[in-house]
C-alpha cells in the first residue's frame, strides 16, 4: 500500500499564472516518497504526533492513503495553529492537507460541524461570481471547505481552503452529514451551535417546554444529534434546522466532549462508533456501550420519534457544554471568495 504525495508547484510565469501543475508521485517511484512513508509508519498515523513527512508539508502539498481505510465513516478534523486539514476513515488516518482558514477579523469558527451541502461547482453571490470548487458547506451562515488559494497562512474570509487536488478526492470521499471538527488547540473543541440552533433553545427553554418534535421543519437532510450535559437536553438538527428537543436524565458524570457516527441498524440495536477528536487516542475500534447508553433516560415517546429518523451516517455529539454558551469564533455572513 503506498501513500500518494500531491504537490502543487508556483512558478513565477504568465503560464503558471492562468493554471497549476500538479505532480503525482508514489512511493514505488521516488525514494523521498519511500521515506514519507516510513516516517508515517513510525508515527502510527497520529494526528497528535505528526511524522517528519507531515511536518514538512509546504502550502498546496497532500499526502492521501484511502485503501489504508477503504470503508466506514469519515471525520475531517481541521487545525487552525498549523493549517492542517486530517481525514480519518473508520478511525484510521488516510489523508493530511495543508490548509488556509480564516484571516484575522474573519477568523474560522471552532466547534463540531456537518456537511450540509455539496456542490462540484460553486460560485460566490457577492465577490463577482468566484468560484468555489469542491465546496462542502458547514453552515448555513457561510462557513465551508473548498477548494482554493494556499499562501502558506490563513487568508479567507473563513473559509477552509484546500488543495484543488486534494479537495477533489476528499469531496469523492464523502458523504453529507460527515462530521467536521475545527480546533484551534490540541485539546477537545467545543461545540459551535449555529446562531438558529441558539435562538430555537432559547425560545424552548423560555417557554418551559419539556418536549418539542417538529420533522416538519426540514424534512430532508442529514441528521446530526446533540446531547447538552450541562441542559440536560437532547437536540435534534436536520439540514442545520432544529426539528426536536426533549429534556433527559443523565445517570453519573460526563467530562469530556465526545462524537460518535451510526454505521449500522439490525437486531441488536443502533451500532455508535466512537470518532477520535483532539486530546482523544486509542487504539482499535470504540463503541457507544449498552451501558454508557443506559445512562441517559429519553422520553419513550420521543425515542421511538427518533428512531424513525436515524440512518447509518447519522452523528452524535455529546458535549459538557450548554448550547447557549457553546460558540467560538465570530460568524461569517457570506461565502468566501478566492480571487
Amino acid at each position: 500500500m503506498s501513500w500518494r504525495i500531491g504537490i502543487a508547484y508556483h512558478r513565477a510565469t504568465r503560464a503558471s499564472m492562468r493554471r497549476r501543475t500538479f505532480l503525482w508521485l508514489t512511493t514505488a517511484t521516488t525514494l523521498e516518497a519511500v521515506f514519507a512513508l516510513r516516517a508515517l509508519a513510525q508515527a502510527n498515523l497520529d494526528a497528535a504526533n505528526p511524522s517528519t513527512a507531515i511536518a514538512k508539508l509546504k502550502p498546496g502539498q497532500y499526502l492521501w492513503a484511502p485503501k489504508i481505510a477503504p470503508t466506514g465513516p469519515v471525520l475531517v478534523i481541521v487545525s487552525l495553529p498549523r493549517q492542517l486539514a486530517f481525514v480519518y476513515r473508520n478511525g484510521v488516518l488516510i489523508g493530511v492537507s495543508t490548509v488556509s482558514t480564516g484571516t484575522k477579523g474573519h477568523e474560522t469558527p471552532t466547534g463540531v460541524f456537518t456537511v450540509l451541502q455539496k456542490k462540484v461547482e460553486h460560485y460566490s453571490n457577492l465577490y463577482d461570481s468566484a468560484p468555489m470548487p469542491y465546496m462542502q458547506r458547514l453552515t448555513w451562515d457561510g462557513i465551508a471547505m473548498h477548494a482554493g488559494n494556499l499562501p502558506g497562512y490563513p487568508a479567507s474570509h473563513g473559509c477552509v481552503r484546500l488543495p484543488k487536488a486534494f479537495s477533489k478526492l476528499l469531496y469523492g470521499t464523502t458523504k453529507l452529514g460527515m462530521t467536521v471538527v475545527v480546533t484551534d488547540s490540541d485539546t477537545v473543541p467545543r461545540i459551535a451551535p449555529t446562531p438558529d440552533l441558539l435562538e430555537a433553545h432559547e425560545e424552548l427553554a423560555a417557554s418551559q417546554q419539556g418536549t418539542i418534535w417538529q420533522p416538519e421543519k426540514s424534512r430532508t437532510g442529514p441528521v446530526s444529534v446533540i446531547l447538552s450535559v450541562a441542559d440536560h437536553r437532547l437536540v435534534v438538527l436536520r439540514n442545520g434546522v432544529l426539528i426536536g428537543s426533549t429534556t433527559v436524565e443523565i445517570a453519573g458524570p460526563v467530562t469530556e466532549t465526545t462524537a460518535y457516527s451510526l454505521t449500522k441498524i439490525d437486531a441488536d440495536g443502533f451500532h455508535w462508533m466512537q470518532l477520535p477528536l483532539p486530546g482523544q487516542s486509542w487504539q482499535g475500534t470504540r463503541t457507544l456501550s449498552a451501558a454508557d447508553r443506559s445512562r441517559v433516560r429519553i422520553p419513550q415517546d420521543f425515542r421511538a420519534a427518533l428512531d424513525e429518523e436515524l440512518s447509518p451516517g447519522v452523528t452524535l455529539v455529546v458535549t459538557t457544554d450548554s448550547l447557549n454558551a457553546g460558540s467560538t469564533g465570530k460568524p461569517v455572513t457570506v461565502l468566501e471568495a478566492d480571487q
